[in-house]
């Protein structure tokens, strides 16, 4: 497909204020494919089809596709490009404000992938929709910023690691198929990319008595990066000292360390501990 004909056929210049980067390299759109493991038999949501790149291919390989685009001046580019096959549904909508069970049951069988290259300036709220409805969402196949693709696979003790790492990795196998080059882009962007898959699991990779407190005690943690463990739950939590020190010690977890360096199982062994302070 001919992106720069199609922009010209319809006069379509991409836009600053919705991120729009067209991809135009077939290398990396070979790759997502080869990631989401298509069957004849998935139904998936795209996330910014953009000019139909990936939407065409995602139409010749599934038994749904429901494109979600936000720019009104793409629909009818979407609409010629797509005219021939019967199995995809364009909607014009913000996918930040759709409601996705509600999405589900208008559209899909059951549950679906989605497959996107997502505009960079949604990318962490779109990240944590579809972790959020992990209950509909088997596998996510996204292309991302490098730099939050990083983010997403860091392990503990590097420096990439972090909130959406842990908030990733606790529902989800993640996995970096590959970097993309600034080229693959028209215009290119100013960063690389990559693309990410998330297999969605039913629950968390450990047991969590209280989710939101979980979230809590991660966020003080990171909120202040250079502070110990220690002190950023103090300053963070509004717990004294001393129920610090005590839920440390009996998480087995030295006080002195950076939140950086915690798993996510010392995370949820902390919080526990944490509830046990709170309840007293």
């Amino acid at each position: 497909m001919n992106t720069r004909a199609i922009m010209r056929e319809f006069g379509i210049r991409p836009s600053k204020r919705l991120g729009q980067h067209f991809l135009v390299d077939e290398a990396p759109l070979n790759k997502m494919l080869e990631a989401a493991r298509l069957q004849e038999s998935d139904e998936v949501l795209e996330i910014g089809p953009g000019l139909g790149v990936l939407t065409l291919e995602l139409c010749r390989r599934a038994k749904k596709v429901v494109a979600v685009e936000k720019d009104p001046n793409l629909i009818p580019v979407l609409e010629k490009l797509t005219k021939s096959y019967k199995n995809i549904c364009l909607l014009r909508e913000d996918v930040l404000k759709l409601d996705m069970d509600q999405l589900r049951r208008e559209y899909f069988e059951g549950e679906f992938k989605v497959v996107a290259n997502l505009p960079y300036y949604i990318t962490s709220p779109v990240i944590m929709k579809i972790i959020n409805n992990r209950h509909l969402i088997k596998m996510a196949v996204i292309m991302v910023q490098k730099e939050v693709a990083q983010r997403l696979a860091a392990a503990p003790g590097s420096k990439d690691y972090g909130i959406l790492s842990i908030a990733a990795q606790l529902y989800a196998g993640v996995d970096l198929i590959c970097h993309v080059g600034r080229s693959a882009f028209l215009p290119p962007p100013k960063v690389d990319s990559a693309v990410v898959r998330l297999v969605l699991k039913d629950g968390p990779v450990v047991p969590l008595k209280d989710e939101r407190l979980f979230f809590r005690v991660v966020e003080a943690a990171f909120g202040e990066r250079r502070k110990t463990v220690r002190n950023s739950l103090i300053s963070r939590l509004g717990l004294s000292p001393g129920d610090v020190e005590e839920a440390l010690g009996r998480a087995g977890i030295d006080g002195t360390r950076r939140a950086e360096t915690l798993t996510i199982q010392e995370f949820a062994a902390l919080a526990r501990e944490i509830s046990k302070n709170l309840e007293d």
